[in-house]
């Protein structure tokens, strides 16, 4: 069965946006070693899960990026660009992107189906309020948070719709250079 990871960034108080939807506090100034870590988890990945507020930014942003040879992430652009994605829309009728499809049916049977197809890993971006439905369901097998170096007060939280305790083994944490701990953590079983 295909595993569904989850990476998102958030601040130290827990999270991962502000009370509007700002994300000016995060660190984008990453270490070469913090990008590594990123291309090896994203390496066995060929799906990526959104909700429809973050596809309408991610996906056209990294095709800009894929088509751009002097961008310096062009390595990634093209991986996010060539890699399929399905997304979670409330409101959309039909795809507006290349190389996705949108996911209509129930949240849970829609990742399942996705989770016992052929394939690598699948990873989840977001938005908040997606990733919290995914979370509360107990779909997401692996957890890689990105906490950056800031206390916001108020914000968008991914584990408040919780109902009971979902336990997790912490399976590394690393520190680096420019300043993010990446906590990596899997549901207990």
């Amino acid at each position: 069965m295909r595993k569904l990871k989850l990476q998102v960034q958030m601040s130290i108080d827990g999270f991962v946006a502000g009370p509007k939807g700002e994300m000016d506090w995060m660190l984008w100034d990453w270490d070469d070693d913090l990008k590594r870590y990123v291309e090896e988890i994203t390496e066995p990945v060929d799906c990526i899960v959104l909700g429809r507020n973050l596809a309408q930014g991610f996906i056209p942003y990294w095709a800009a990026v894929a088509a751009n040879p002097d961008a310096p992430e062009v390595a990634a652009g093209k991986k996010y660009t060539n890699t399929h994605k399905v997304v979670f829309p409330k409101t959309l009728g039909e795809s507006e992107w290349e190389n996705t499809v949108l996911a209509k049916g129930d949240l849970v049977d829609e990742i399942s189906r996705l989770k016992e197809q052929q394939g690598k890993d699948i990873i989840v971006y977001g938005g908040a309020a997606f990733v919290s439905s995914l979370i509360k369901q107990g779909l997401i097998d692996e957890f890689h948070l990105f906490i950056n170096p800031i206390a916001i007060g108020n914000g968008m939280s991914i584990f408040k719709t919780l109902d009971n305790f979902q336990k997790m083994v912490l399976e590394s944490s690393t520190a680096f250079s420019c300043g993010i701990v990446v906590n990596r953590y899997r549901k207990a079983t």
